[in-house]
């Protein structure tokens, strides 16, 4: 009997966390989705039934904010994938004690807190007295500036999130025994041919753990820099779902709206996550 409900206890402490911090709040979000209220506790909670995912399904500004996030997760992928691959390939050559300080200078924009990267980054872009202005000389308002706003998120967030896909790539690399490209090599492969049929297929369930990773979590990690920078602007250019949700319950205090809003984008995402770890399993058969 011992032995059928100890691992059972094992696992207890993990599952209570897991009850108390997702499934719990989710459940109140789907509750809360049901209701219309203010988020004020002496103002009462008038149930709306499926009103609250009518309103938000008919706003453009949903729509709009969904089209944003995809382009946040498509401008991040080549920081979190691309990038990634090419500084960790190339760090191969670099050896001893200056690897180390490779390694270490390619990690530490991800040490930086988002909110004093973004009071850094708006200082540089300032039009005119900032670094980046008076090294182009273009006199540009690259923050507020509709056209180039998202842009600019996409790619501080980039920065700091690369040292951390890097980190993720030198340990898939790692796990990658080296008896493949020495049997390579020995039937005469060369070294871009051993990166391109044995490195890369390899490593493709560590790039879509990458992929993984930026759809599900780019958008939170953008959210204090469009916090600091831009508060969704200029003319909502920077406002994605997260943002949006965030928005609608603390600016616009429509708590159903929010949690609406957030009920589906829990429902999308998870799907969106459901695919790309099938896919994941499939490349993994296939390599196996």
């Amino acid at each position: 009997m011992t032995r059928l409900v100890a691992p059972y206890l094992y696992l207890a402490p993990a599952l209570v966390l897991l009850v108390v911090w997702t499934y719990q709040p989710l459940a109140q979000a789907v509750e809360l989705s049901t209701y219309s209220w203010n988020l004020l506790p002496t103002a009462p909670m008038k149930p709306v039934g499926t009103a609250n995912y009518e309103r938000l399904l008919d706003l453009p500004a949903f729509w709009g904010s969904l089209g944003r996030t995809a382009t946040l997760i498509l401008g991040l992928l080549p920081f979190t994938v691309l990038l990634p691959v090419l500084i960790a390939l190339a760090s191969r050559r670099v050896h001893g004690r200056a690897r180390t300080v490779y390694q270490a200078l390619v990690f530490a924009p991800f040490l930086v807190a988002p909110v004093a990267a973004a009071a850094v980054w708006r200082w540089l872009l300032h039009p005119g007295t900032g670094f980046v202005d008076q090294l182009l000389g273009t006199g540009h308002n690259w923050v507020y500036d509709a056209s180039t706003a998202q842009a600019v998120i996409i790619a501080i967030t980039g920065w700091q999130l690369l040292g951390f896909a890097t980190l993720v790539v030198w340990a898939g690399l790692a796990g990658i025994s080296g008896d493949y490209s020495e049997a390579a090599r020995v039937d005469g492969a060369t070294p871009g041919q051993i990166r391109r049929w044995i490195t890369l297929p390899l490593l493709s369930p560590t790039l879509l753990f990458l992929v993984l990773t930026t759809v599900l979590l780019s958008p939170t990690l953008s959210f204090p820099l469009i916090d600091s920078m831009t508060q969704g602007g200029p003319s909502q250019a920077t406002t994605n779902i997260y943002y949006l949700l965030w928005d609608y319950a603390f600016h616009s205090f429509d708590a159903g709206l929010s949690a609406a809003a957030g009920v589906l984008l829990f429902v999308g995402f998870g799907a969106l996550a459901a695919v790309l770890v099938w896919i994941s399993e499939k490349v993994a058969v296939h390599d196996d």
